[in-house]
């Protein structure tokens, strides 16, 4: 996906700042999620261009972030400035960050892009102090069912395989390709890392969107694009 990224970084960055499955509804949710973050150590992991890590920052936390895509980071020090604790690292190698550095970890839709999950979280489990949480944001595993459903045979819930979607970011077209993975593959993937599961969240949009969004608001507030977990370290 890097590749992909780096194509349409300003595209995405523009979409991210303003669209309904982000603004109103995967960033609030991760927000609220992560509650009180005030003086907390928190990793921006596959940071995108910020707007995460600003958000995080506001709300008094110590941010630092990550992507592999170096023109997406590049939209990241532009938005948060030369001194923000950014960096080009790739998921599927080990982070350039000490054991036990963080309280938190946030990985907002990052995990659906990744096969094997095993060696992720354990890094992400490496960087935790004790009792650290891993805040995270994936594809909701029922949502290709919803969305291909009219295109040729329902696929199979069970299996994990691949699938590709465009999508139209700001006026650019742009093509993502993800792993699609069952709910229990997801949480025997955390529990076997040594994740204790705290909270599985189907949350809706914030209710301002409805105005912003109404037909498109709609189907989002009666079917989830995305499920949310926090996951606390042993």
């Amino acid at each position: 996906m890097t590749a992909a990224y780096d194509d349409f970084a300003g595209a995405y960055t523009a979409e991210n700042e303003t669209s309904l499955m982000n603004a109103y509804y995967e960033r609030p949710a991760t927000l609220a999620l992560v509650g009180d973050a005030a003086g907390r150590r928190i990793l921006d992991a596959g940071c995108g261009s910020g707007p995460l890590f600003a958000a995080l920052r506001d709300k008094g936390a110590v941010v630092s972030g990550f992507d592999q895509s170096a023109a997406m980071v590049a939209h990241a020090k532009a938005r948060l400035g030369a001194d923000a604790d950014l960096r080009v690292a790739d998921l599927t190698d080990p982070l350039p960050y000490p054991d036990a550095e963080f309280d938190d970890v946030v990985a907002s839709l990052v995990l659906h892009y990744l096969r094997d999950w095993d060696p992720v979280l354990a890094e992400f489990r490496r960087v935790l102090k004790p009792g650290g949480r891993l805040i995270a944001s994936v594809n909701h595993p029922m949502m290709i069912n919803l969305t291909h459903r009219h295109e040729g045979p329902r696929p199979d819930y069970f299996e994990q395989y691949t699938w590709t979607d465009e999508f139209e970011l700001h006026g650019e077209k742009a093509r993502m390709t993800f792993w699609n993975k069952p709910l229990h593959a997801m949480t025997d993937a955390f529990t076997a890392a040594g994740f204790r599961i705290a909270v599985v969240s189907e949350p809706h949009p914030v209710p301002e969107a409805q105005e912003l969004f109404p037909g498109d608001f709609e189907i989002l507030d009666t079917f989830p694009s995305f499920l949310f977990f926090v996951l606390e370290a042993g």
